[in-house]
């Protein structure tokens, strides 16, 4: 298995924070941002590469990182893949640096693919036991609450009472559940060549909710219900209440 982590993105609304940085390597506890995702991802004993991908402002940065990185974690092989773009308006968008990272890294396994702007700490490890339970795609979501304003922002699934998708719609106006699905996705060797397709047939490139919405009326897609916390850090807010708890914690 392999592990592609997306963070082509530019942030533009965490400026200036993210002006001449990163998201993913923002400081969050005195560690990067990146660094909490891929302690999470070295657990997974299957994978023993990472493909991050980076816009080509970033990329620099994110290979002096990459350098470092081995010293941390030195089971895993990384590889930063600088997809081109230099501005939001030129970027490719997640579904669209997915397929740039399986073709640059001619990956043809299994693989997790993280968003690097997700701040969690539970463990990936009931996610993978669930994907190789049901042998088949995997996304991971987790129940808001009825009516919670929050699940415009994300993709929201129904599912059957075995766990798989029955319906997913990515930022719906009137949300038909509260199970917000997150940017962590287990997908099969088998499905990563519908990833072009998806593409090929002129689907949204951005969102990476997008394919497993086109997805899962093709293949059996399974939802993973979690629990613990999964913050997107796309807000100033969110951004310095998630620094306030790693400052207050035992470990901060």
């Amino acid at each position: 298995m392999k592990a592609i982590v997306l963070a082509a993105g530019y942030a533009m609304r965490l400026y200036p924070l993210t002006k001449d940085r990163p998201k993913a390597l923002l400081p969050i506890g005195g560690r990067a941002m990146m660094d909490y995702l891929i302690d999470q991802i070295a657990e997974i004993s299957e994978i023993d590469e990472v493909f991050l991908v980076s816009n080509h402002r970033f990329a620099a940065q994110f290979r002096q990182w990459a350098e470092a990185a081995p010293a941390v974690w030195p089971r895993l092989t990384f590889h930063v893949l600088d997809d081109g773009t230099d501005s939001n308006e030129t970027r490719l968008g997640a579904v669209g640096d997915i397929q740039f990272a399986l073709e640059q890294g001619k990956i043809d396994q299994d693989v997790l693919i993280a968003a690097s702007d997700n701040f969690f700490t539970f463990s990936l490890d009931e996610f993978v036991d669930t994907f190789r339970h049901f042998g088949c795609d995997t996304i991971l979501g987790k129940h808001l609450g009825e009516g919670s304003p929050d699940l415009k922002r994300f993709a929201v699934a129904q599912i059957d009472a075995s766990g798989r998708v029955t319906s997913l719609v990515e930022k719906p106006q009137q949300p038909q559940s509260d199970i917000a699905v997150y940017a962590l996705y287990l997908y099969r060797q088998d499905t990563l060549p519908l990833i072009r397709q998806y593409l090929a047939e002129g689907n949204n490139p951005d969102a990476p909710g997008h394919f497993p919405e086109w997805l899962y009326p093709r293949k059996r897609v399974q939802l993973h219900l979690f629990e613990g916390e999964c913050v997107d850090i796309g807000t100033h807010e969110a951004y310095q209440e998630i620094c306030k708890q790693m400052e207050s914690s035992p470990k901060g």
